[in-house]
């Protein structure tokens, strides 16, 4: 059995008219059960720690989006974990846009 390739791909990119996002689309709140936030200076290890929640993830035999930086796309701005619902996503900017109740979870 051959190993898929990574599913790798930008929800952000800059612009003439600036920094132009697409992190809302990220993943729907109807099928939201978890989004992990992580907030951080730069260097402190949000995409270290998100390659091996990633990692452990395709370990277990999980689909993984790999969501990169439009700045440096050798840093991560998130994972996504379709079949669980989770995404684990950097909560600076430019994509720290997302705020407390921007998604309503019911399990």
């Amino acid at each position: 059995m051959t190993a898929l390739p990574h599913i790798r791909y930008f929800l952000g990119a800059n612009s003439p008219s600036g920094f132009y996002s697409l992190y809302d689309q990220l993943i729907s709140p109807e099928e939201a059960r978890a989004v992990y936030i992580l907030k951080g200076g730069p260097g402190c290890g949000k995409s270290t720690l998100m390659r091996r929640a990633a990692a452990q993830a395709e370990e277990a035999g999980l689909d993984t989006e790999y969501i990169l930086c439009s700045g440096d796309p050798d840093s991560l701005d998130a994972v996504l974990l379709p079949a669980k619902g989770v995404a684990i996503v950097d909560g600076t900017a430019p994509q720290g846009v997302v705020t407390l109740g921007h998604l309503r979870i019911s399990l």
